[in-house]
């Protein structure tokens, strides 16, 4: 059996294929150089002063330029009308003249029609006009024509409708209008039209009768406006270059003045940065006494007395730092007598009355709140210090949900919570620190058992687990109490709580949820809080699947699919949250 083979492309599509290719290309040579001129225009401040001027420059000057080609023109155009009816008026003049001097004799008229205008012809042919004869109606073929450079070809065409309005009459004065001279020359032999070629110029009309016949014939005078068209558009080229060479200077002194001005701007700026790197020892150099220099100057004087006040916060938080961490280090030992105290004082608590046995389990329950503060001071001192070490490993967090889960099964049985972990089929792995993310989320699941409501049983605490290529996000949700507007922002601040007259369940220090942000940023990751009056509150945490990536986006929403829809705001690119929070 044989095998069909493809038909071979076809001659257009095989064009198309090639456009294509030349297209991308060209597309990807000067896409890279668009984008740099882009970056170019919108960071530096100096191309678009010099940008800007130049077009308002070149409007400027188009402006005037316009105004200065109009007022040549139309003293050209006004020169050149006065010129010609000054010897339109002479030729008429020295016609009548002639008709008048010949009067007396018997001649016809077509004989006078060449006395009228042959001598008018001969000296258009030396003065550049040309001369048509009309007949008496106005719209008959022409009897003569001819001048200038015009000896055949010409005809009533050129002659404007309301000029041989104008002259339907007698005894019409001279009148005057633009028009474009019309001439269709015709082969001498064979009679052939050439081509039509227009010219603009004026054209004179004057009426004159003939004594032969007493009837009155119009004379139209076609000057060519050729000389004064040259000279107009010398000058406009002359306009044109000084125009080019004005904006050339123009462009030139804004960017010798722009960069006295930006020069400093740009010192001042690397400077700044070197300050925000951490290099507060930059200064920038003071040259000269104007506001540049003064500017200078004080923006050194900011620079000292920020170095200072860091200096002293920086002195002062290493104290306070060093302060907390040899308290609580200097307490766990005494704290560990007391216990050793409290616990004989908790197991003998049977055989004491019952005002003693209670107190000897409220010593134990204090104590074990201040061990866990002393714990978390701890912990707080390593983050502040900058010594906290992140250890990561591969792991399936569906294995440390469920963990944290069932160790605080007994603080929900207690309250009567069903706690609901709800998960993906394939698992939820990403490298963490599992420490560091058991403790986040212990913290998230004993807060939203606290803050549950135990009257409703149909209500859970549902914790949820998703992933994808880049993130893994784990969200707590609860149908307790909820967030105020503003508290969303509020909850990670150190010993912060919605409620200060509310009684922790759990015995919290107020230091978790500041820790689990920590803990959280260590990552790479966040972790974010939602919540209204009345609807719960959920919690997400997120991470990047690998080690020293970059989040973009979670895998699961902040606001749950149950909440009741309000006012939100649009934060980051394809997130919704409330007005009143933050997305990272």
């Amino acid at each position: 059996m044989s095998a069909t083979r493809p038909a071979p492309p076809s001659g257009a599509a095989r064009v198309g294929r090639a456009l294509l290719d030349r297209l991308r290309r060209i597309w990807g040579w000067l896409a890279p150089r668009l984008r740099r001129a882009l970056t170019f225009w919108r960071r530096s401040i100096q191309a678009r002063v010099v940008a800007s001027t130049l077009v308002l420059s070149a409007v400027v000057i188009s402006g005037v330029g316009w105004i200065l080609l109009q007022q040549t023109r139309d003293g050209l155009l006004r020169h050149r009308s006065e010129v010609v009816l000054g010897e339109v008026d002479a030729e008429v003049s020295d016609a009548q003249d002639r008709l008048e001097a010949a009067s007396g004799t018997e001649v016809n008229a077509g004989r006078q029609q060449r006395d009228l205008v042959d001598p008018i012809i001969e000296r258009g042919v030396s003065r550049g006009y040309a001369v048509v004869l009309a007949g008496p109606e106005g719209d008959d073929p022409p009897l003569r024509t001819g001048g200038g450079e015009y000896t055949s070809g010409l005809d009533l065409v050129s002659v404007p409708r309301s000029l041989e309005d104008h002259f339907d009459g007698v005894n019409r004065p001279t009148a005057w209008t633009y028009t474009d001279i019309v001439r269709r020359p015709r082969d001498a032999t064979s009679g052939a039209e050439g081509p039509t070629t227009r010219v603009p110029g004026i054209i004179v009309g004057s009426q004159v009768q003939l004594p032969s016949d007493g009837k009155t014939y119009t004379l139209y005078f076609l000057f060519p406006l050729t000389e004064e068209q040259d000279t107009l558009g010398l000058v406009t080229r002359a306009l044109l270059t000084a125009a080019g060479l004005l904006l050339a200077l123009v462009a030139g002194l804004t960017w010798v003045v722009t960069r006295q001005v930006v020069t400093p701007i740009r010192m001042a700026r690397q400077v700044a940065e070197r300050l925000a790197a951490g290099r507060l020892q930059e200064r920038l150099q003071v040259s000269g006494e104007d506001d540049i220099a003064r500017l200078a100057y004080s923006f050194n004087q900011m620079a000292t007395n920020l170095q200072r006040q860091i200096r002293q916060l920086e002195e002062l938080s290493w104290v306070q730092r060093r302060f907390v961490s040899d308290v609580s280090h200097e307490l766990r030992t005494p704290l560990t007598t007391v216990r050793m105290a409290s616990d004989v004082l908790h197991d003998a608590r049977e055989q004491f009355d019952p005002g003693t046995a209670r107190a000897a389990e409220l010593l134990q329950a204090e104590l074990d709140r201040f061990q866990n503060l002393l714990v978390d001071l701890l912990e707080i001192s390593r983050f502040d210090a900058g010594a906290a070490v992140l250890t990561p490993e591969n792991v399936n967090l569906g294995d440390v949900v469920r963990r944290e889960v069932a160790a605080a099964s007994p603080l929900a049985d207690q309250r009567g919570i069903r706690v609901v972990v709800e998960e993906p089929d394939v698992p939820v792995r990403a490298e963490v620190d599992v420490r560091r993310i058991e403790r986040i989320v212990r913290n998230l699941v004993t807060n939203a058992i606290d803050h549950a409501l135990a009257d409703d049983p149909t209500e859970a605490v549902i914790v949820r687990l998703a992933s994808d290529d880049e993130a893994a996000a784990i969200t707590v949700r609860d149908h307790g109490i909820g967030l105020a507007p503003g508290e969303a922002s509020m909850v990670f601040n150190r010993f912060w709580r919605s409620d200060p007259a509310r009684t922790r369940t759990s015995g919290g220090t107020g230091l978790g949820l500041a820790i689990a942000q920590e803990d959280a940023h260590l990552h790479g990751g966040w972790l974010q809080a939602w919540g209204r009056t009345g609807q719960g509150a959920q919690f997400r945490l997120t991470v990047p699947r690998h080690n020293g990536g970059t989040l973009r986006h979670s895998p699961l929403p902040l606001i749950p699919d149950d909440a009741v829809s309000s006012e939100a705001a649009v934060v980051g690119p394809g997130t919704v949250v409330p007005a009143h929070e933050e997305e990272r």
